[in-house]
């Protein structure tokens, strides 16, 4: 039965074509609607429900369009907790997911999230449907609580992309023995290339180990990361991960754009200055001619967060290298020119534009382990050469790239 506070609203419909829907009635108007195939009424309902629904009510929201079949209401609710799923996993509302609302939306590459966070909370939602106490440790868990446990999660663990743990994090979560049997063998595998390859060697390794568990019909669904960085000057899985230890604010790295890139939006300082002014934390890379990589941590002048940093150097074969700002030279972290690209101190600027830039790394920045400020190995740092003779230590950009939220 209905209460007359719908069916009212719902019988003036009929005869005016008119309804009066607000927060507290909608959603019963829309399974009246659903139940008595009233379609008008069920776009209507779902369309007010998308533009003013609480976030707090996206669980029920999307429970009642997937039992009622509303499939555009289904669609936009899965779409609007991957979008939001970072925020998403922090509240209580994860736990109320049956499983195969959660199966469906860790299925979706495009989220975005730190993975050992989410493994995390669907342990949370294992003990949430088990009536396990969140405060028991899993090392405290009986036997038989243990055992249900990796029965409740076995399914939603195949979605977590372990590639993307740390070796410590993948290390604990081998410890805890929750993971299904099959899935645990191949992580050890994993860890064990991760340990015995530090280098770019890994990746040949670890497409070898994958290569061959995919001939053998394995499920590999959790050796395919996630995120996708947007970059087109680097897409090693070396640099990446540096890049977000580095960074090291989480919802800054998984929420970054690329919102400037000079081969997409052109060679263009005004266009660059229009697009990424006064947006906070920015991710900046820099691709020269000579296949160096530079980056900053932007903001205001003045910012004692500020960093650049080497990812590549085909020369030298220089590891990649964080080099903080040095003390008390924060307020020349950043140099603003509007008739010119980014300046981090004196160390790395652009000059003419975006086209081209000079270094005299050292002034502002820290630099590495035995170089000293103003010699030729500081000039050269970034760069393919320094001459000495006429002071030439230019690059020409080949890309830049700009990222913020």
């Amino acid at each position: 039965m209905f209460p007359s506070s719908i069916l009212f609203p719902i019988l003036n419909y009929f005869y005016s074509g008119k309804i009066e829907i607000n927060l507290e009635n909608a959603i019963q108007i829309l399974i009246f609607s659903s139940k008595y195939l009233i379609d008008d009424l069920i776009e209507f309902c779902s369309h007010f429900i998308k533009k003013n629904f609480k976030f707090d009510t996206i669980v029920d929201i999307l429970k009642l369009s997937d039992s009622m079949n509303i499939n555009q209401l289904l669609n936009y609710s899965y779409k609007f907790i991957s979008k939001n799923f970072d925020k998403f996993i922090k509240t209580s509302l994860i736990l109320e997911l049956e499983e195969n609302h959660l199966n469906s939306i860790l299925s979706n590459h495009d989220i975005q999230i730190n993975e050992f966070k989410l493994f995390q909370s669907i342990i949370k939602w294992g003990k949430h449907k088990l009536n396990i106490n969140q405060k028991k440790s899993i090392q405290k868990l009986e036997k038989e609580e243990k055992e249900k446990l990796q029965d409740q999660i076995s399914n939603i663990i195949q979605k977590i992309r372990f590639i993307d743990f740390s070796k410590q994090e993948l290390k604990d979560t081998l410890k805890q023995e929750l993971i299904p049997n099959q899935i645990s063998q191949q992580l050890i595998q994993f860890q064990k290339i991760q340990n015995e390859n530090e280098k770019d060697e890994d990746e040949k390794e670890l497409k070898k180990f994958i290569e061959k568990k995919e001939k053998e019909n394995s499920n590999l669904f959790i050796f395919k990361p996630r995120f996708r960085f947007e970059s087109t000057i680097t897409q090693k899985k070396e640099h990446i991960k540096k890049l977000k230890k580095w960074i090291n604010d989480d919802e800054f790295f998984y929420k970054m754009k690329l919102r400037y890139s000079a081969k997409r939006d052109g060679f263009d300082c005004k266009k660059w200055h229009s697009k990424c002014d006064n947006k906070g934390k920015t991710l900046i890379i820099i691709k020269a001619t000579s296949d160096n990589y530079r980056n900053s941590n932007n903001g205001s002048i003045i910012d004692p967060n500020a960093f650049i940093f080497s990812l590549r150097n085909d020369i030298t074969k220089r590891k990649p290298k964080k080099f903080p700002i040095k003390k008390r030279q924060e307020k020349y972290a950043i140099y603003y020119d509007p008739k010119n690209g980014p300046s981090f101190g004196d160390d790395i600027y652009f000059k003419y534009g975006l086209s081209s830039g000079d270094s005299n790394f050292g002034i502002s920045y820290k630099l590495p382990d035995g170089i000293q400020s103003e010699t030729d190995e500081s000039y050269g740092y970034f760069i393919r050469y320094y001459d000495e003779d006429t002071g030439m230590n230019d690059w020409n950009t080949e890309e830049i790239e700009t990222y913020f939220i």
